[in-house]
């Protein structure tokens, strides 16, 4: 019989799992990333599974003074959108680490820098489907670097756009807002300036 108060909340997590592969090829490679097909032994069967191996990627939830966040729309052609989303970048530089290339990719797309740096969730984007992980940071303390970098294809007329954070979480739950990287960021650091919030509100209430 099932737990009625469900399963404790700290006992869940992820669970990696080092399967039997028995083959793995490429059978398409791309400019940035490949596809490959893989023969793993689970379950006591021999299953088959195509996904795209991805590099991974950092993800900016940059803040400014009055909580507002850093939004940037450009053309995707897969979703034939010009969608809204945080600056984001490939893991594709050796030896950088996530947030070495968070720092870059906030430089590269909107020509900020930022003082303070924290982890703020990383994320499988599609584990169905590719073994993409996103590490998305909070950023603060922002400041403008001019012109850090010349900008080409989809990056070529990048919109920037300061939203208020409140509105950008009410444009996600409206389905306004679909980018899946900026939907999990901006509602993490919503939640975690919420609870800075009511922290600092305990911290200065007076003892009973």
């Amino acid at each position: 019989m099932a737990d009625p108060h469900g399963a404790d909340a700290e006992a869940l997590h992820d669970e990696p799992v080092d399967g039997d592969i028995v083959a793995s090829d490429t059978v398409f490679a791309g400019r940035v990333w490949d596809v490959r097909s893989d023969t793993v032994r689970y379950g006591g069967d021999e299953i088959v599974r195509q996904y795209v191996a991805h590099p991974g990627a950092a993800a900016i939830v940059a803040l400014d003074e009055h909580d507002r966040v850093l939004l940037i729309q450009q053309y995707r052609h897969p979703i034939r959108h010009r969608d809204w989303e945080v600056p984001a970048g490939l893991l594709d530089v050796a030896g950088e680490s996530p947030l070495e290339t968070a720092r870059r990719e906030l430089a590269e797309e909107a020509d900020m820098a930022a003082e303070s740096w924290h982890e703020l969730v990383s994320v499988f984007t599609t584990p169905g489907g590719n073994d993409e992980v996103v590490h998305l940071f909070l950023a603060r303390g922002l400041s403008h670097l001019g012109h850090a970098h010349d900008r080409e294809a989809e990056e070529a007329d990048i919109r920037v756009e300061w939203v208020p954070l409140a509105d950008a979480v009410e444009g996600v739950l409206a389905g306004r807002l679909r980018n899946g990287i900026l939907a999990i960021g901006v509602l993490a650091a919503a939640e975690r300036l919420r609870r800075a919030e009511a922290g600092s509100a305990a911290a200065g209430a007076p003892e009973a």
